[in-house]
């Protein structure tokens, strides 16, 4: 952190800046309604005149103003907006420069039932004063008050695609990843690698914010957080200039589920089936302008796998055949605590402070039986078995303030220190050819800790009626260690020495990053939307190993534009056009230098003198309403240089055995689409799938069996789909249906596999609407899932051919107790997004684009 003083004052300047400039008083366009949100409906060319409306909207039971309530004006034979503004801090609005005519004004907020005014009609200069409006609840009182309103299960926003998973219950009892499956445009593979419309250059954020856990490895990650925890998925394509310039190929934001309500409440979730576990407990409290949320949930899990593992290596003087047959096991637990804590200060300010706490103990039993034959000749047999351990422990403390001056200027200070401690440790036993006496035993201790201190400041206002600007800046200090070291012990002795041909080691890695940015939006009255931004970020980083000494990686610094432009069409589609440029830094997993040999034929090491890759992005896409089917096509280009890619080569010193790592060696290419529908076939019954196909080129370089440098490239089509339906039945049961396919994914060497998988699921609540049980089972008519991947260069073929075990069959009980009453949600302070760090996993190439849309899912009321 020693170089975080460089650039301090920077952030600091601009954060007085903000800070002055959020204290002005506001200009007199500050009665103007300002620019519509991202949820609000789009607006018409208002004709213009001099009549005014003016109102108040009140909370019907407990008499108080409801702040920023929606406010929408419609001709009264119109199904489109002409004007709209939001409520202030006393639930006051004001529509001015209105034109004579009939209307209809319709007043909503999350939570209240929408409430029309028909009948509004304006003469010459008239000053329309309504009144009080007051908005009922959307709740029903039966023995406890509870909350009947909902949403489609996946919502297309202007900026966002949301699947809301809390409705999902094919999902309960799983993890993270068996959510993310389901969500538009994302694939997932079975070791949990995350891919955005077949990149995996994608930034996974929690709550808004980053953590740790995610940027040593994304798939260990999601599987940390049990599925029955998260609320939605949001993925956002092509982010603006406020986000940071890194995730390539996009942001996913998991929102986990918080409680808004009055009262003390708590929920319990608990499931059991043959592949895993699960137990979660949540509690909250709220009481006047202060709340408090207490929640722990954590999953055991179990479950087998087969693969085999046919290599061949090409040397100047020999060619080494490398058979393998492996049985393991995985088995394990993770748990996740986490303490919240948000105060109203006043009616415009919100104090907020959470603490997160997670542990993983996951555990991996391999019985590897190994053949080397050379030249068709059998060289050697011998069996193994191994056992690697994966555990890590991690924290993020966030403080933030939120400052709220009027509807959509504000201005927000958050703060964060986030840690994750990593073993990754392997003990491997190598018998003798009957398999009864050890020869010797072998150790790997590998333990890694990334950290991280955030401070960001961010202000934003509206300027007249259609514009909004938005500031900030941001200071990241990083600190990356692993040290490792290899242990030796002679026959069943249990007895270990320093491993004298592997030397111990250590990465010391220190990463300080200041950026600021500057974003306008402007809505032309032509329903134009135009977003255009610049973010420029300085990086500095210090690295050394205990092997190599100082690495020498020059300081860089990036200006990274965005431009995004929608335009509403008189069908009710939008279409939209986007051009951003994102940079891509190594994390962790991609840095490390420690030699993990836990599979002696297929060893992998990370590269500390990787520099960051430079991705362009280009879309357009079309989205809108069909009667009763919501459509999203989308076309996306993708360009990307100085590419980190994994690339294979066979060891110099071990035979037959190939070395994984990652350099910056190569050029990407990708062209797509994305299709996605939502059908309501009934108002009980919907069914919504998509279809993502991307071409990806890629260019690299290799070796020959000469050790010469020598170009390969690859290329083909990368296809994934899904298809779900939900069908709500009388008495409180529901049923769910999913099935996905990911199609094999182009490599630089060759092609990683696919695979698909399906389940179903059965729930029934409980009279009372407090609880519910469920039954779900996943791959039921098969016994588990088979991939084969093929990897191939000059110089070694592989082909590996893994079978899962994951045929699944689970039982679920929820139950919630405690007395609620709904309080209009203020709004909360704003959190640190660290949206950067490439993730480890494949290197599947592919587009990002613009995955919005107008704000038309199919929402519904019910009891």
């Amino acid at each position: 952190m020693k170089k975080l003083s460089t650039f301090l004052p920077l952030f600091i300047a601009l954060l007085w800046t903000v800070t002055a400039s959020g204290q002005q008083t506001p200009s007199p366009s500050g009665n103007r309604p300002p620019m519509p949100t991202n949820d609000a409906p789009a607006l018409n060319s208002a004709p213009q005149g001099n009549n005014k409306i003016t109102g108040i909207v009140m909370d019907s039971l407990s008499k108080q103003p409801v702040e920023f309530a929606t406010i929408a004006l419609y001709p009264k034979n119109s199904p489109t907006p002409i004007d709209g503004t939001t409520t202030d801090e006393k639930g006051k609005f004001s529509l001015t420069g209105i034109a004579g005519g009939d209307y209809r004004l319709t007043i909503s907020f999350i939570g209240y039932r929408d409430k029309t005014i028909n009948d509004l009609r304006l003469t010459k200069n008239d000053d329309k004063n309504i009144g009080t409006i007051s908005l009922a609840q959307s709740i029903s009182t039966l023995n406890e008050v509870e909350i009947v309103g909902t949403t489609a299960l996946i919502e297309e926003k202007v900026d966002r695609t949301v699947y809301n998973a809390e409705k999902d219950i094919t999902t309960k009892g799983g993890d993270a990843s068996d959510v993310l499956r389901r969500v538009p445009m994302l694939s997932v593979d079975l070791d949990g690698n995350v891919s955005l419309r077949g990149s995996s250059n994608v930034r996974v954020l929690i709550n808004n914010k980053p953590s740790t856990i995610m940027a040593a490895s994304v798939a260990d990650a999601i599987k940390q957080i049990p599925a029955d925890m998260i609320k939605t998925v949001e993925v956002i394509t092509s982010p603006s200039a406020r986000y940071d310039a890194e995730g390539s190929g996009g942001i996913i934001n998991i929102v986990t589920k918080k409680n808004t309500l009055q009262g003390l409440t708590m929920n319990v979730d608990l499931g059991t089936g043959n592949r895993g576990s699960n137990l979660g407990v949540n509690g909250s409290y709220r009481k006047g302008k202060m709340g408090f949320n207490l929640g722990g949930h954590g999953r055991l899990f179990y479950n087998p796998a087969l693969s085999s593992f046919d290599q061949n290596t090409i040397t100047p003087t020999a060619s080494i055949r490398t058979l393998q047959e492996v049985e393991s096991f995985d088995r394990g637990g993770f748990g996740s605590y986490n303490l919240a804590w948000d105060w109203d200060v006043a009616k415009n300010q919100n104090l907020s402070a959470s603490a997160r706490f997670g542990a993983r103990n996951r555990g991996s039993e391999q019985d590897m039986n190994i053949s080397l034959f050379q030249d068709q000749l059998l060289k050697s047999s011998s069996f193994r078995q191994v056992d690697s351990r994966d555990n890590s422990a991690s924290m993020d403390f966030n403080l933030d303030y939120l400052r709220t001056y009027k509807p959509q200027r504000e201005w927000s200070i958050s703060s964060q220190y986030s840690r994750n401690d990593l073993t990754n440790n392997f003990d491997s036993d190598l018998f003798t050819a009957d398999e009864l006496t050890i020869l010797n035993s072998q150790r790997n201790i590998n333990n890694n800790l990334n950290q991280e201190v955030t401070l960001q400041s961010d202000y934003q206002t509206p300027i007249g009626q259609r514009q909004l600007v938005e500031v900030g800046g941001k200071a990241i200090a990083r600190m990356v260690n692993s040290d490792y070291s290899y242990f030796l012990s002679e026959g069943n002795s249990g007895v270990y020495n320093v491993d004298l041909s592997r030397p111990a080691g250590a990465l010391d890695y220190q990463q300080n990053v200041a950026a600021g940015y500057l974003s306008y939006t402007l809505q032309t009255k032509n329903k134009y939307t135009f977003k255009l931004g610049g973010r420029y970020e300085y990086t500095s980083i210090d690295a050394q190993t205990d092997e190599n000494g100082q690495i020498d990686l020059p300081a860089y610094s990036n200006f990274v534009p965005s431009i995004n432009v929608s335009k509403n069409l008189k069908s009710g589609f939008i279409v939209k056009a986007g051009y951003n440029q994102r940079i891509q830094r190594p994390g962790l997993q991609q840095l490390n230098p420690n030699f993990n040999a836990a599979n002696p034929q297929n060893i992998t090491v990370g590269n500390p003198g990787l520099s960051p890759e430079l991705t362009n992005s280009f879309e357009m896409s079309l989205s809108g309403n069909i009667k009763k089917t919501y459509m999203n096509f989308s076309v996306f280009r993708r360009i990307t240089d100085n590419a980190i890619s994994q690339i294979s080569l066979p060891s110099d010193t071990l035979a037959g055995a190939v070395i994984t790592t990652y350099q910056n060696v190569g050029i990407q290419r990708a062209w797509g689409t994305n299709l996605f529908g939502n059908f309501q076939i009934t108002p009980k019954w919907s069914i919504n799938g998509g279809l993502d196909i991307v071409y990806a080129f890629m260019e690299g370089l290799t070796r020959d069996v000469n050790g010469l440098s020598v170009t390969v490239n690859n290329s083909g089509v990368n296809l994934n789909g899904r298809l779900s339906t939900q069908i709500t039945l009388p008495k409180g049961w529901g049923i769910q249906g999913f099935s996905f396919m990911r199609g094999s994914q182009v490599q630089l060497q060759g092609r990683q596999a696919g695979f698909g998988m399906y389940s179903l699921g059965i729930r029934k609540d409980f009279k009372n609407k407090k609880g519910s049980i469920g039954f779900g089972a996943e791959n039921f008519l098969t016994k588990g899932i088979r991939m084969k991947t093929e990897l191939s260069s000059p110089t070694f073929n592989q082909l590996i051919d893994i079978q899962r075990l994951n045929r699944g069959f689970r039982v679920n009980f929820n139950y919630r107790i405690g007395k609620m009453s709904f309080d209009a949600p203020k709004k909360k302070a704003k959190s640190v997004e660290n949206d950067d760090l490439k993730s480890g996993g494949d290197d599947n190439n592919g587009g990002g684009g613009q995955g919005g849309g107008n704000n038309r899912g199919n929402n519904t009321r019910q009891k």
